[in-house]
């Protein structure tokens, strides 16, 4: 699952782009642009593939954004053998569980937080989600578990 939310400067408008593996809520790449360019979904879709290695056939889903609807983006889908999925018109729905975590980064982070420039709400970013996020934060969903332990249980499990 991915989504694109927007994020404040002191020197103008950030913009963060997101995968979630939907079975843990683990945020499994992530890349933050001043530009809202194809560029910014591409690159945190490569750092989900490096991190997961899917299998042939795995399904995608965003909303209908012009950056995921592009031939860039459907190209690498493709490449990778990803079926592409999309939220219906108008549907934020289709996409709760990427709004629920732009809900949690916003509330936690970005709204106490003051950023001046793009680097240091990226480094904030980058705590947040991978120092944080991730290994830590406990999920109603998963059992009050943190999506690194959540994955771990279900490898242990499956072991």
């Amino acid at each position: 699952m991915a989504d694109i939310t927007y994020i404040w400067t002191t020197s103008g408008w950030v913009y963060l782009a997101a995968v979630m593996d939907l079975f843990s809520r683990r945020i499994v790449g992530w890349s933050l642009s001043q530009t809202l360019e194809t560029s910014l979904v591409k690159e945190a879709m490569r750092r989900a593939l490096t991190c997961r290695r899917p299998a042939t056939g795995l399904l995608h889903h965003s909303d209908r954004g012009s950056q995921y609807a592009s031939s860039a983006f459907r190209a690498l889908l493709h490449s990778w053998q990803i079926e592409p999925s999309m939220s219906g018109p108008a549907c934020c729905y289709d996409n709760a569980a990427m709004e629920s975590f732009w809900s949690t980064l916003k509330t936690e982070l970005v709204h106490p937080t003051t950023f001046h420039d793009p680097q240091t709400a990226r480094l904030a970013i980058f705590d947040y989600i991978e120092l944080f996020y991730n290994p830590m934060r406990l999920h109603s969903a998963l059992g009050y578990q943190s999506p690194v332990d959540f994955e771990n249980q279900f490898v242990y499990k499956n072991n």
